[in-house]
């Protein structure tokens, strides 16, 4: 007598790694994909640069900060920017104070 087949069983389905993007879209002249961030974490500096249009931040991070945080850090600064500029307000100066 013949033996029985076995069913072969199937292993759960693997999981994707879902990964902090490092290269973003620039919001001063529109192009996609050209805004690049570099982390220093030695001394930690975080660069943000558009290869097109060569408008770059930079500022201080943690340990624990990301890619993604250093690029919303520049979209902030200049949202916060075109406000002022908007409103008229300036910064005050130290003969202002």
């Amino acid at each position: 007598m013949g033996k029985r087949k076995r069913a072969k069983k199937v292993g759960p389905a693997k999981k994707v790694a879902l990964t902090v993007p490092k290269v973003f879209d620039c919001p001063f002249c529109n192009h996609e994909k050209t805004v690049k961030c570099q982390i220093d974490k030695k001394q930690q500096i975080g660069s943000v640069t558009c290869d097109a249009c060569c408008s770059s931040y930079q500022t201080q991070i943690t340990a624990l900060d990301e890619p993604v945080d250093i690029y919303t850090a520049w979209l902030d600064k200049c949202h916060d920017a075109q406000q002022q500029a908007e409103l008229g307000e300036r910064a005050p100066e130290l003969g202002d104070l």
